[in-house]
């Protein structure tokens, strides 16, 4: 997925974006690159969630519906708690849609129907592989001395498999009533 034309850098930071920091240049880079493939990847997990929660249909559609815009909710959060972690290193973070598409690992899902049950197993995946992302983004920044931003992908690694967790419960029950 990832392009090269038109590759936007987020590293070094221009001198007005550059933030104080003891972290080193290197240490910097690390950080940055290893936590804005993150936020790309909410950016296209919280879309692909807001989808799938508005074309839901089925005999489950408010349970999912309501669930989906939850985790959605909670998605979106986590971007700006990384976004800001990233320049208050002294890194530069998402600028566009473009810059999004250039570092997402989530695949784009632009079907015209999805059953719900395929929605919420798409969903457990892509959260499953975000997991595992944070995990790795937390082993940079704990090898770069950033020991905050490492609690704060703790925190979001918590809350994505939690996620995962509901959708993989979600999935045992609708197997168990089909």
């Amino acid at each position: 997925m990832q392009s090269t034309k038109n590759k936007i850098e987020s590293y070094p930071a221009p001198a007005q974006l550059a933030t104080e920091t003891d972290l080193s240049p290197h240490e910097v880079k690390a950080i940055t690159e290893a936590v804005n493939p993150l936020i790309a990847d909410a950016f296209a997990l919280y879309v692909k969630t807001k989808n799938f929660h508005w074309h839901l249909y089925g005999s489950h559609f408010r349970d999912y519906h309501l669930l989906l815009d939850e985790h959605a909710d909670a998605i979106f959060d986590s971007i700006d708690i990384m976004a800001e972690r990233v320049r208050r290193v002294g890194g530069t973070t998402i600028r566009s849609i473009s810059h999004i598409g250039q570092l997402q690992t989530i695949e784009d899902d632009n079907s015209g129907i999805v059953p719900a049950g395929e929605m919420i197993r798409i969903l457990m995946e892509d959260n499953g592989h975000i997991a595992k992302m944070i995990r790795d983004a937390i082993t940079v920044c704990d090898k770069n001395r950033d020991s905050a931003t490492s609690n704060q992908l703790q925190d979001i690694l918590d809350k994505t498999e939690r996620r995962k967790w509901f959708l993989y419960e979600v999935m045992q029950g609708s197997k168990n009533t089909e």
